[in-house]
């Protein structure tokens, strides 16, 4: 049986599959198709399952973004993911395409962020609303006015690679909602989630998941 998405890894308690740009990661309230609807849909057929099919999300991409989404397929893997996520005990590896390189050729960002209307914004670290975004990035390849760049996200704040880069000055390819200038996929952007190393939730051995960069970051 085919299935709509790339699927990365899976066992009887999770379901690891590479998300691609251009769809929600979960439903949304609209007729907006989502990866959560596709897996749910296929787990259905591919074992015959009479009931209602429990899957649901440890983390979220942003629509636009491509790359590996962990789901649980029990309650108890669920929980049990979501508490090796706050306790710190997974990493989290993204690839972004920006516009120009960076200032150096690896470096750490650490800002405050606040976001409403779909937008991020970077503030002062006494705003009070202001939470601490905190990544690490060095350079892969440089080619032209590009570059790309290694991601080594330690914080999980509302479209924080994408406003930290383009407050260096290095917007990602095709954001332009966060100063792009350059075109990219329709209804993408040049972010992938890449690698995920995160402890299996009955077994606890560290897993390591990744996913290939898509052939759309192959640079011009």
């Amino acid at each position: 049986m085919t299935s709509p998405f790339s699927i990365v890894f899976e066992d009887n308690h999770l379901f690891v599959l590479n998300k691609p740009a251009g769809l929600l990661t979960q439903p949304s309230g609209t007729e907006q198709d989502s990866l959560e609807q596709q897996a749910k849909a296929w787990l259905k057929e591919a074992y015959q399952k009479p009931g209602n099919v429990f899957l649901e999300a440890v983390h979220r991409l942003d629509k636009p973004v491509s790359g590996l989404v962990v789901f649980g397929k029990t309650s108890k893997a669920l929980s049990r993911l979501n508490t090796a996520i706050r306790a710190k005990q997974t990493k989290k590896f993204y690839y972004a395409w920006v516009d120009r390189p960076p200032p150096s050729l690896a470096g750490m960002l650490e800002n405050f962020l606040i976001h409403d209307d779909f937008h991020a914004q970077v503030v002062s670290s006494s705003h009070p609303k202001g939470k601490l975004a905190r990544l690490s990035y060095r350079l892969v390849e440089s080619r032209g006015a590009g570059a790309l760049l290694e991601i080594d996200l330690e914080t999980g704040r509302y479209h924080q690679i994408r406003v930290q880069l383009a407050t260096i000055g290095c917007p990602i390819r095709g954001d332009h909602r966060y100063g792009s200038q350059q075109a990219f996929e329709p209804h993408a952007i040049a972010l992938h989630h890449g690698c995920l190393q995160i402890p299996h939730p009955i077994t606890q051995e560290l897993c390591t998941f990744e996913a290939l960069l898509p052939s759309s970051f192959v640079f011009p």
